[in-house]
């Protein structure tokens, strides 16, 4: 067995980096920027009103009641473009620019308009200081400023910004194309009812859901039977033209575990075969041509936990990911665990909070590696250096799934 970092160090200095391709910005969610992203003008372009009211001098309405005479009206797309004077007022609609001459904004509700002689007239009811209601021009950013970075995520909630600054296409990096299959005689496909002594392929889908939550393009071959031959023909049909394949089970000591020399009989570099890992001690990484191999533990919760740790890094280290490990944090343990004497140990919890709003990492009490119905309430991994014990109520490291 090999250090659980150095394992995933191994991981990180084996991936390539993939090409970058143009794609319109309505197809880029959840893809990896391959180009900063930056401002091409000030954000907002002009000084813009914030509230539905009145644009004035502030030096005019510092002191309330006041009356000025409306000259002119500015709404959003449509502004009034000449210089206010003082002692005048323009009517103003939010998201509008505010006029030249003015620097305060006063809404509307606090004021109060009405005809005299045939020209209107708008009494301040309160007061507005120099800046009210007012975004400056540029206040937001300034042209030239960069929003976002190449290797950044395009998500919904920061596609606004490439859409307020022109980016109708986007320059991201390739998805990683990845194959996946599983191996053993006891597994049936999800439609079919298993017999005796079988299984269905829950691992496969698992892992293309996963694959495709971390940008990748997925697709799932038929399992390979536990044969040599057998297996070493699926590798090569699943490789050719892939940049990953993830296999699961054949991967232990028994006698069908086959994967290990179908890889090395194609001629594979096994980076590492054993991980000091709980669960999953035993994973195959290694690389086949110039495809990346993964095969994971057959038992569903073995092949979840391998996956986020060392597929997920390839996967979008092949996209240019700055940083290829799982998002962390710490939380208050709800529950005692212990780690196994020998391995880095990695515990199933759901995650809560308290009272106090503190957050509470909840141990999923499975009944091992093959339990896949508690891991379904899974939300993070408590990490547990090997030979160590953490108590209820104490901090602890946790890794977000």
């Amino acid at each position: 067995m090999i250090p659980l970092e150095k394992a995933l160090k191994l991981v990180e200095r084996n991936i390539p980096r993939l090409g970058i391709e143009r794609i319109a910005i309505g197809e880029s969610v959840g893809r990896i920027l391959a180009e900063n992203i930056v401002a091409d003008g000030d954000q907002p372009p002009f000084d813009r009103s914030m509230m539905d009211g009145f644009a004035a001098a502030a030096a005019d309405i510092e002191q309330a009641p006041a009356t000025l005479k409306i000259v002119g009206e500015a709404a959003a797309g449509r502004g009034w473009h000449h210089k206010l004077k003082r002692g005048e007022a323009v009517r103003i609609m939010t998201g509008a620019p505010v006029p030249a001459g003015a620097d305060s904004v006063q809404r509307v509700e606090l004021t109060r308009s009405y005809f005299k002689a045939n020209e209107e007239f708008v009494e301040i009811l309160e007061p507005a200081k120099k800046g009210m209601s007012v975004v400056k021009k540029g206040s937001e950013i300034r042209r030239g400023k960069r929003l976002l970075a190449s290797g950044d995520i395009v998500t919904p909630q920061n596609i606004a910004a490439l859409a307020a600054f022109g980016y109708a296409r986007v320059r991201v990096a390739k998805r990683p194309r990845v194959a996946i299959f599983g191996t053993g005689t006891e597994i049936v496909e999800i439609a079919k009812r298993p017999g005796a002594d079988q299984i269905r392929n829950s691992n496969s889908i698992t892992l293309a859901a996963l694959s495709a939550k971390f940008g990748a393009a997925t697709e799932i071959y038929p399992n390979a039977k536990d044969d040599l031959a057998s297996l070493k023909k699926a590798i090569k049909a699943a490789v050719r033209g892939r940049e990953i394949l993830i296999t699961t089970g054949g991967v232990s000591v028994g006698k069908y575990d086959l994967t290990k020399a179908a890889l090395c009989e194609l001629g594979a570099e096994i980076f590492f075969e054993k991980v000091a890992l709980k669960p999953g001690k035993p994973v195959i990484a290694a690389r086949l041509g110039k495809t990346l191999v993964f095969s994971l533990p057959g038992n569903p919760v073995s092949a979840a936990v391998t996956f986020y740790l060392f597929v997920r890094a390839a996967i979008v280290g092949m996209q240019g990911v700055r940083k290829t490990s799982m998002r962390s944090g710490t939380a208050v343990l709800a529950d005692a665990v212990k780690a196994a004497k020998d391995r880095h140990t990695l515990t199933a919890a759901r995650l809560a909070n308290d009272v106090s709003g503190r957050l509470i990492a909840i141990p999923l009490r499975g009944k091992g590696s093959s339990d896949l119905v508690s891991f379904a309430n899974a939300e993070a991994l408590i990490d547990l250096e090997m030979n160590t014990r953490a108590e209820a109520g104490g901090l602890v490291r946790i890794f977000y799934l």
